[in-house]
């Protein structure tokens, strides 16, 4: 499957973005979905995820009820809505994908298929 992240740019502090990682290639509603962002001289961070077809979902505690994961498997596209972004939001975010077997549980890592980033900039 392939992926690709947008909807990234500019946000003044407090404001509101919302990502979509869109799939092809393969039957999308097979596919778990996380998402992921990598501050500059950081490590990538989990920051959240959903299941095939979105019966679960699990956030980082540092995005945790700021931010909102859905999908639509008509569109092979997952979004992720981020409310109050914080300066600390800053971040290359990227979409990733695994394949599931049933629709139970969320995965923070072992993601076989990554997207190219699209770049958050959240000024203060």
């Amino acid at each position: 499957v392939q992926l690709q992240a947008f909807g990234g740019g500019l946000v003044q502090a407090g404001g509101s973005l919302r990502l979509s990682c869109a799939a092809s290639g393969r039957t999308f509603s097979n596919y778990a979905v996380g998402w992921f962002r990598q501050a500059p001289g950081k490590e990538r961070e989990f920051v959240a995820a959903i299941s095939r077809r979105g019966g679960s979902t699990a956030y980082a505690d540092s995005v945790k009820g700021r931010s909102t994961i859905s999908r639509d498997n008509a569109k092979n596209t997952v979004y992720l809505q981020m409310n109050s972004l914080k300066p600390e939001d800053t971040a290359v975010y990227y979409c990733a994908a695994v394949r599931q077997t049933y629709d139970s549980g969320t995965y923070r890592s072992g993601y076989d298929y990554w997207g190219r980033g699209t770049l958050v900039t959240v000024s203060s």
